[in-house]
C-alpha cells in the first residue's frame, strides 16, 4: 500500500506530526486507539472522516517506520 496517498506531515497541523490527510487525526493517536482495544469498526463509527484505506495506510506507515529502525530486545 502506498501510504503517502493518505498520510502527510505539515508544520501547521499538530506541529508536524504525521496525520491522515484532511484530518487532524495523528498516526500515533490512531495506533493508540487500536492498542487500547478499539476495533476498526469502532474507529470508523466514531471518526466518520476516515475510511478503511486510511486506516490501512496508518499501519503501512508505522510498518515502514519500524522497518527503518533498530529494535532492542529487553531481557525479561
Amino acid at each position: 500500500m502506498d501510504w503517502k496517498k493518505y498520510i502527510h506531515s505539515d508544520p501547521e497541523i499538530l506541529m508536524g506530526k504525521p496525520v491522515v490527510k484532511g484530518t487532524r487525526l495523528a498516526v500515533d493517536f490512531l495506533m493508540g486507539l487500536f492498542a487500547a482495544g478499539w476495533t476498526e469498526q469502532l474507529i470508523l463509527e466514531n471518526y466518520p472522516t476516515l475510511n478503511v484505506e486510511a486506516l490501512r495506510a496508518v499501519f503501512a506507515y508505522a510498518a515502514d517506520c519500524l522497518r527503518d529502525e533498530s529494535l532492542f530486545l529487553v531481557p525479561a
